[in-house]
């Protein structure tokens, strides 16, 4: 089978626009069928790519024009030739973001996705692609940073040849042009360069790589802990530094990333001291699409061995995939000793609140929530939090659910750890070595099970099919950590989310809070406090003066209405839950309960 050859060139930076040519040297005798993906795996929503190819044309051996006609909406049809059939294509790239193509006179990324038409039953048939140098001085500076593998004597960072197995590796490297800060670790053998794009002054490079190092062996490691054998010969951590913005997208060798320039480390600001709270988050996105690695790109649902990119492919295990990355994300920067204890239980209490908030917890279910990541979670509206849950955020609570019910169970001789191994051993280690298989919805439970040694079939229920909260206060309390509700520094609530802006507009109004009772929607504008004028920017401190159940009078816009309303003003918000360390001494410190539940919670943390 001849290979698929591709090229593509950032031809016109200016318009945004990738130039393409794919060519295929032997194309099906009966008339050759191209399509383009619609959706991209990791971001579960249809994203009609194909929106964005302007022009479309079809050459043969000879350069003679060929017919090629659309048969759907991102579907080709090239009539029958002779020999080699070319395609000539031109793809708008103004999205800046990890799912898609970017470009204009200072940067250019795309994902393969994006930019590479599939040839029709030739998905099997390995690809060349020539990544060329624009044309000018402009580009004279340009590299290339990808996890693709160089053919033919391409040069590291260089314009010239790449190659892919099969098209779905083609498509699961991002690739980023132009200038970039970059640097290369090792860790247990393998590199890593550290590629980011945009200005960042003052940037820390010895600092991030060295927390990156600590982080990737500390994963390598937790999946092989008898080879530290990573799964891949290179990986590429690459970031767009942007003024705001914040997103992940895992690769199979690679993440495409994008974060605030102000989250990364300034050198000399703080040397070997605490982490901020942006370079702690751009830390954890980091640690959250390296897992990924492992748990999605190998270890995966059976619904996405292989993806089917030209259509919607539900399936109800984006809690285990998403979720458990996100409780394990976190926990990494923990277990390699980038942040301390203290910082680990505070983010987790930040989780907590941020589930309990919102009441569409009690009408979906994780695993619903992962069926309807299509049309709900990648499509939310003002009333998401009243009406769907997170399998991220409610998901990572519902694994360390599992991991601390384990702990209890087996008395501290197996973890949610074991889980992930077993999954790795049986699904994910020979994932691209041989015929891919992935875990079928109804075998996730019985490996629980076994992998585990406990009985999980109760837990299971409620967690994971079930709308309860989950029973986080009583699996911490068995680790010697309490788990208590701090309420917002407002004493008052509304019982609604106002908008950032310099109105005070109303983005979301909660189930069974003040303002639904009252009568005021998403959208609501409001103008008047006991006639006292709201800005976006005081409404705070106008509440600071009241006390729950006290009685006022909101006036509001609606749709350029001006109305009023009468709120019976609701208790604090809470805004996240506080984790505490029961600490043996005294009295307690001769309980054998509480020493146990010490000595348990040291094999989840580990040192402080």
């Amino acid at each position: 089978m001849q290979p698929i050859r591709y090229a593509i060139v950032a031809r016109h930076a200016a318009a945004h626009l990738f130039d393409v040519t794919l060519r295929v040297d032997d194309p099906d005798p009966r008339g050759q069928a191209f399509y383009l993906p619609a959706w991209i795996p990791g971001s579960y929503m249809i994203r009609e790519f194909a929106r964005n190819i302007v022009t479309l044309t079809a050459h043969d051996a000879a350069g003679g024009p060929v017919p090629v006609r659309k048969t759907g909406k991102d579907r080709w049809l090239a009539d029958p030739v002779d020999g080699a059939l070319t395609l000539r294509y031109q793809v708008y790239a103004w999205d800046l973001s990890v799912r898609s193509a970017h470009l204009d006179q200072t940067v250019g990324f795309f994902n393969g996705t994006s930019v590479f038409l599939a040839v029709a039953g030739r998905e099997a048939a390995s690809c060349l692609v020539d990544i060329q140098r624009p044309e000018g001085a402009g580009f004279a500076s340009w590299r290339v940073a990808t996890a693709l593998p160089e053919a033919d004597g391409t040069a590291r960072y260089g314009f010239g040849l790449y190659r892919a197995a099969d098209y779905d590796e083609l498509i699961d490297h991002p690739v980023t042009l132009g200038e970039f800060a970059l640097a290369t670790f090792d860790a247990c053998g393998v590199p890593h360069d550290v590629v980011i794009s945009g200005p960042v002054p003052g940037l820390d490079m010895d600092r991030l790589t060295a927390d990156l190092r600590k982080i990737c062996e500390t994963q390598i490691a937790f999946f092989e802990p008898d080879t530290q054998r990573a799964p891949m010969d290179r990986y590429v951590f690459m970031t767009m530094a942007v003024t705001d913005g914040y997103g992940g997208l895992e690769h199979r060798a690679s993440t495409a990333l994008i974060a605030k320039r102000g989250d990364f480390p300034v050198r000399g600001a703080a040397g070997d001291g605490p982490l901020s709270d942006g370079y702690r988050t751009y830390l954890g996105l980091c640690s959250h699409e390296y897992f990924h690695t492992w748990n999605v790109k190998r270890i995966k649902p059976d619904r996405f061995a292989p993806y089917d990119l030209t259509r919607e492919t539900p399936t109800e295990l984006l809690w285990l995939f998403e979720g458990f990355t996100s409780y394990y994300d976190d926990l990494f920067l923990l277990r390699s000793g980038v942040i301390p204890r203290t910082d680990y239980l505070r983010l987790l209490g930040k989780t907590v609140g941020g589930v309990l908030r919102g009441s569409g917890r009690r009408k979906q279910s994780v695993a619903e929530s992962s069926f309807d990541a299509w049309v709900k979670y990648y499509r939310q509206d003002e009333n998401a939090t009243n009406a769907i849950v997170s399998y991220y955020t409610k998901g990572s609570l519902v694994a360390l659910a599992f991991d601390l019910a384990i702990r209890a169970a087996s008395d501290g001789q197996r973890s949610l750890d074991d889980v992930m191994r077993a999954l790795w051993h049986r699904y994910g280690r020979d994932f691209y070595a041989g015929k891919p298989v992935g875990i079928a919805a109804d075998a996730v439970l019985p490996l629980l099970c076994e992998a585990s040694g406990t009985d999980l079939g109760e837990l299971f229920a409620l967690a994971v099919q079930g709308t309860d909260d989950l029973p986080l206060e009583r699996l911490l309390a068995a680790v010697g950590v309490t788990l208590a509700p701090v309420p917002g520094k407002q004493p008052v609530s509304i019982g609604a989310r106002v908008k950032a802006g310099a109105d005070a507009t109303l983005a979301a109004v909660f189930d069974d809070g003040a303002a639904q009772h009252a009568g005021l929607s998403a959208g609501d504008i409001l103008v008047a406090l006991d006639g006292l004028r709201i800005t976006g920017g005081n409404l705070d401190g106008l509440l600071a003066r009241y006390r729950p159940g006290q009685m006022v009078v909101l006036h509001a816009f609606r749709r350029d209405v001006l109305r009023d309303f009468t709120l019976s003003l609701d208790v604090p918000d809470v805004v996240e839950y506080a984790l505490a360390v029961r600490e043996a001494g005294g009295a307690e410190g001769r309980d054998e309960v509480l020493a146990q539940a010490g000595r348990l919670r040291e094999a989840w943390l580990g040192a402080s």
